[in-house]
């Protein structure tokens, strides 16, 4: 799950660092520095560090450490991501937010205890909240801890009933544990809210092969490729329907 996009570059920007210091406009500045660290990571990097000289406080070091996960320093980012929401006086909501991107780059640096470690502490101080909930399910269900992915989704779902992502996963979880019938209700709701969501359509076409019904899997497997075909639902369609392929053969 990524984390805010913000696709604004301003022409403020243009203008020299000395010449920007009586005019910054402190929203503005952060969401154009938040742009630049997505988008042109060595660029969002600068823009931070001359914002900071500017006294540009939290959001400067923050867009900073966004900066460094851009540039592939996932740990040092990280760090500073975790080291800023333990200092930082702001609302807990915003905190645990910087401690869910700091888990998403521990991911990326395949440090999955880290990860867990720092949405934990995002639970802390947001308990239930539904964005961290969801992060925790991902990445346990990439641990294989599908019970425990299942009992987190559930309690997502009580607050969010058509989170369209959460009743994939459970699905996924379900499915894993063998608990079919209930992965077929999650993902035939999930396909009600969202029909051409392509992660629904390619668990569905799991559910359907293992219970035999190739066509039906393939069908499925063929529109997530078609609705998304660059995306990662459409290449483990790809491989699915390879392996069904040669198994037929």
């Amino acid at each position: 799950m990524t984390r805010p996009t913000i696709a604004l570059v301003l022409p403020l920007l243009l203008l020299p660092c000395a010449a920007r210091a009586e005019i910054i406009e402190p929203q503005r500045e952060y969401r154009a520095c938040l742009s630049l660290a997505q988008t042109k990571p060595d660029e969002g990097w600068e823009e931070a560090i001359a914002w900071q000289s500017l006294g540009g406080g939290e959001p400067a070091r923050h867009c900073a450490a966004l900066a460094l996960i851009g540039q592939g320093k996932y740990e040092e980012g990280a760090k500073r991501l975790e080291a800023l929401a333990q200092q930082s006086r702001r609302e807990a909501g915003l905190r645990a937010e910087m401690l869910a991107q700091a888990a998403q780059a521990w991911q990326l640096a395949t440090k999955p205890e880290r990860a867990l470690a720092d949405l934990d502490t995002a639970l802390g101080l947001v308990p239930g909240q539904p964005d961290v909930l969801l992060d925790k399910a991902v990445l346990l269900a990439g641990q294989g801890h599908h019970a425990e992915v299942t009992e987190l989704l559930t309690g997502l779902l009580k607050a969010q009933p058509n989170r369209v992502e959460a009743l994939t996963l459970r699905a996924s979880a379900r499915r894993l544990l063998d608990h079919t019938a209930e992965a077929g209700k999650d993902i035939a709701r999930a396909l009600e809210l969202d029909p051409d969501y392509p992660d629904a359509l390619l668990e569905r076409g799991m559910i359907r092969r293992s219970s035999g019904d190739e066509a039906g899997a393939r069908a499925d497997w063929m529109r997530a490729i078609e609705i998304a075909p660059e995306g990662p639902a459409a290449d483990t369609a790809r491989r699915n329907i390879e392996l069904m392929d040669v198994k037929v053969k």
